[in-house]
């Protein structure tokens, strides 16, 4: 009688190696483009000099932090960039949810596909293009808006050269822009919901409106929280391209943001250290912050928070 031959079992990595592979790719890239340059952090603590590298420039310590906090303009940029980016939070964030809400509530599954990808369409118009559509629309001689007050008899004005309305066109070109991209994860949270929900608040007799205030809005609630904290996260990396683009010497007041200061220090005026001093104190209060309202999200609630 022939002896059965036993195969080794194979390991854990030969079984699996297809997903190995799968995670080894997000992996290389936080690796490659997330990590390994963390190794520049080091220029904000160095009078960085070509000729020498990185590593043989000399220690200057916390001088370049000082430097930065000692210009009489880093308060306002500072400020500009909080003020801009919680602006365009506190305005996104509700406007999605009104949105995702609304489609839910569509009767008719046409018009709610329509509508749709009417809001999602301008999420793909490039910065570029999206700036220049902005421009051309608030020239001073023939742009839409001033065409429309001269029919009025009122003269035109340069709203893109008045600093006190910089940040009113950054906001809402942007909800324009990204409302219906935003609202899909809420939509997404309302088809989650428990249809049970509904039905024992048809038994009780609830309007539409006492339907979301009761049911919708709460179901979604840790979703908008989850979304509020993270995009904390980001709230003093305002983007670079539109606010640099939107820029000029007339709204510079209003419009000079961290990202396009450092980009101004760093690769116009090849300031290295400086800019890097100043990207990392742009890091810090990021993580300060979204540490924060994750902290003050679970004390409100202990499923509230990311973590």
């Amino acid at each position: 009688m022939k002896k059965a031959i036993l195969h080794p079992r194979p390991s854990r990595w030969r079984r699996h190696w297809q997903f190995y592979v799968i995670v080894a790719l997000p992996m290389l890239y936080f690796l490659l483009f997330k990590y390994l340059p963390l190794y520049g952090v080091l220029l904000a603590f160095k009078r960085y000099r070509v000729s020498q590298g990185i590593w043989n420039s000399p220690w200057v310590g916390l001088y370049q932090f000082g430097k930065f906090f000692k210009n009489p303009s880093s308060l306002r940029i500072m400020y500009n960039t909080f003020s801009l980016s919680m602006y365009a939070l506190v305005s996104s964030i509700p406007l999605a949810v009104i949105l995702a809400i609304a489609l839910n509530e569509a009767g008719s599954r046409l018009w709610k596909k329509s509508v749709q990808m009417i809001t999602y369409a301008p999420y793909f118009i490039s910065t570029v293009v999206m700036v220049a559509i902005l421009m051309q629309f608030l020239d001073p001689a023939l742009g839409l808006f001033n065409t429309i007050r001269a029919l009025f008899g009122k003269p035109s004005v340069n709203y893109m050269g008045e600093a006190t309305l910089f940040k009113h066109i950054y906001v809402w070109s942007a909800l324009w822009q990204n409302t219906g991209y935003n609202a899909i994860i809420y939509l997404a949270a309302l088809t989650g919901i428990n249809p049970e929900l509904y039905e024992a608040a048809r038994v009780d007799g609830v309007n539409k409106f006492q339907k979301v205030w009761y049911v919708d809005l709460p179901s979604i609630k840790n979703t908008i929280v989850i979304m509020f904290i993270m995009n904390m996260g980001f709230i003093m990396s305002l983007g670079f391209e539109k606010a640099f683009l939107m820029q000029n010497p007339l709204n510079l007041e209003s419009a000079e943001i961290m990202s396009t200061y450092v980009y101004k220090m760093g690769l116009i005026n090849s300031d290295f250290s400086y800019s890097t001093a100043i990207d990392v104190v742009n890091s810090v209060i990021n993580i300060i912050l979204i540490l924060t309202f994750n902290h003050l999200a679970k004390l409100r609630n202990k499923e509230g928070g990311l973590w």
